[in-house]
């Protein structure tokens, strides 16, 4: 009970306005800073250079929310066409993921799609990928709307099915094809569209990996759920499925050890890296998903 209380508070943070726009502010506090790297491209390409040391690939995310005019939007366009170009000539294995509400949806479809080309020519122009992030339910299926688009252009870009939505099965199977990144979830959906037990969740999350492997389809399994990241192994040894037909994804700062391990072994092990001074809500997700993780708000909140 406690902790489903502390997690509800967390989620209703993480969508609190005032807060978000007061954390820009403090620069990155409370710990922030050991699953965040950093505040500018800089930083952020620096981290990504000592974890592909490491042999582990990354996605960069710059971290952006609450997005309410033209001006932000094409602030933020620029600043992902940027780290694009970082990338690129700093000469890292990484790749970049999006938010399409940072990038105007709520503002204007058509001019978010325009700013979606901006970037998707850019990453086209070095070899590079983009990852659209899956945000709340209210935006699930514009987002598919918009790949489907998209892909008719471009086939340098994938999104995020998460698999606590009861539609996650079908629309793995309709995405045939298109690198998928697959998630449990992070946003609180109602129990009309959503599991709310874990169990259900994990059933549901290893149903759609499998559907997705099997079709022949290009899978990132992002979890820090060692069970899950066992099964895949014995399924995919199974079912013959090659190594270079998926990949396992964690985010920076989580179980760094067992990414470490991932990679030794031979496994495609990419870390998502978010970077940003809008760190207050992605923060405050990570930190309702596991009651562990407050452990990284009170460790960095005392060493202040």
């Amino acid at each position: 009970m406690l902790a489903e209380v502390s997690k509800n508070v967390f989620l209703h943070a993480s969508q609190n306005k005032v807060l978000n726009k007061a954390a820009k502010k403090w620069g990155l506090r409370f710990g922030a800073g050991q699953v965040v790297a950093g505040d500018t491209i800089e930083s952020a390409i620096k981290k990504v250079k000592q974890l592909n040391q490491q042999g582990l690939v990354c996605t960069l995310d710059h971290l952006g929310e609450f997005v309410s005019s033209k001006a932000e939007a094409i602030e933020a366009t620029q600043y992902n066409i940027r780290t694009l170009e970082a990338m690129n000539k700093a000469g890292v294995n990484c790749n970049l993921s999006v938010k399409m509400t940072q990038l105007g949806l709520d503002i204007n479809r058509n001019f978010c799609i325009e700013n979606m080309h901006r970037i998707l020519q850019t990453a086209k122009k070095y070899n590079n990928f983009v990852r659209i992030d899956m945000e709340d339910y209210a935006h699930c299926q514009i987002t598919l709307d918009i790949l489907s688009e998209l892909r008719q252009t471009y086939d340098n870009v994938g999104t995020v099915i998460q698999a606590y939505l009861f539609r996650a099965e079908q629309d793995v199977k309709e995405l045939k094809g298109i690198p998928l990144r697959l998630v449990k979830g992070a946003y609180q959906e109602s129990p009309t569209v959503a599991y709310q037990e874990k169990a259900e969740v994990d059933r549901n999350y290893m149903k759609i990996i499998e559907e997705h492997l099997l079709s022949g389809s290009y899978t990132a399994i992002a979890s820090h759920d060692h069970n899950i990241i066992d099964e895949v192994i014995k399924f995919a040894k199974k079912h013959h499925i090659p190594r270079n037909q998926f990949e396992f994804q964690m985010l920076y700062g989580f179980r760094t050890d067992m990414q470490l391990n991932l990679a030794k072994q031979g496994y495609k092990m990419r870390v998502y890296v978010p970077f940003g001074n809008d760190w207050f809500g992605y923060f405050m997700r990570r930190l309702a998903e596991r009651p562990q993780n407050v452990a990284f708000a009170l460790k960095g909140f005392f060493s202040k």
